[in-house]
């Protein structure tokens, strides 16, 4: 259903770049070099509005940043390169047509380790996994990837489909448990299967970026589920509350501390009963395509 809808609102963008570049040429006698130039423009540019907003509002809001963690004006830039890209790479060519990049879950039967289970984030889809997925498969991980639908519900309804993923997935593995990671608002239905649900079946989640305390963000966000996002929300106090599932041994919270969604980043993104680990010059969506962010993965996801 995301990717048909990211379709759908690409095509739409698209047919009103090339009607305004037909009206150009037809009635104002614009080369169609020039048009089309215009129409390139455009998209671009209003990519690149989201990008300079999302760090513009980050930066206004932003946790104070550790020595070790701090940045450079050229790592800065560059940062804010990958992220402009990741928007453009992820929401207009991998999540639109995700089946197509991704393909099926190449889910056979494991030894040692259990299968991981990767959950995408808010108006995503697995389609964001394409550069991890491959990654983790060459670590020697068995990976599944899971659609939350439907894209604006609220976080506890996606709580039924992880449980069927999760089952499928062990059926296919041959597996007892799964280990769980969720980027952005998926780490949050992490949190909400297991409240649901239980932990019997999780041998730890891992979380990359995720507002466990909410994101001032949320507040432009649409849906059940940005509202619930953001900090100091009634959802997100009852997660909270000390009765809620304890979360299973060597889970952890990774987040960036130039993170330009989820911000003030170390205090929303801390989690109790998981390592909080931080890293600096990753970007929300460039989190995707991180080398950085995959090596703090993968350490994460060894047993200790």
């Amino acid at each position: 259903m995301a990717a048909r809808q990211m379709r759908w609102l690409l095509s739409g963008e698209l047919l009103l770049y090339a009607m305004l570049s037909a009206w150009l040429v037809t009635q104002v006698g614009w080369t169609p070099v020039a048009a089309a130039g215009l129409a390139l423009g455009s998209f671009l540019a209003l990519r690149l509005f989201i990008t300079a907003l999302t760090f513009i509002l980050m930066l206004a809001n932003a946790d104070a940043v550790p020595g070790q963690f701090r940045i450079g004006s050229l790592r800065a830039l560059r940062m804010a390169l990958e992220e402009y890209a990741g928007l453009i790479v992820l929401f207009s060519v991998i999540q639109p047509f995700e089946a197509f990049w991704l393909g099926p879950d190449r889910l056979g039967k494991v030894a040692a380790r259990p299968p991981l289970l990767l959950i995408h984030g808010y108006q995503c889809n697995r389609g964001f996994w394409f550069w991890l997925r491959s990654r983790l498969e060459a670590a020697g991980w068995t990976v599944a990837t899971h659609n939350l639908e439907p894209v604006w519900a609220g976080i506890d309804d996606y709580a039924p489909g992880i449980a069927r993923r999760i089952d499928e997935v062990l059926a296919a593995t041959g597996a007892a448990r799964v280990i769980l990671v969720g980027h952005s608002m998926g780490g949050l239905v992490l949190r909400a299967y297991l409240r649901r649900c239980g932990g019997s079946k999780v041998a730890r989640i891992v979380t990359l970026g995720s507002p466990h305390q909410g994101t001032r963000l949320a507040r432009l966000g649409l849906g059940r589920n940005a509202q619930q996002m953001c900090i100091d929300s009634p959802w997100l106090a009852a997660l909270g509350l000390p009765a809620a599932v304890p979360l299973p041994p060597g889970s952890a919270s990774i987040f960036s501390f130039h993170d330009n969604y989820v911000f003030p980043q170390q205090a929303c993104s801390a989690l109790e009963g998981a390592a909080n680990v931080a890293v600096g010059g990753v970007s929300h969506l460039g989190m995707a395509f991180s080398p950085l962010m995959l090596g703090e993965l993968l350490e994460a996801l060894e047993p200790t």
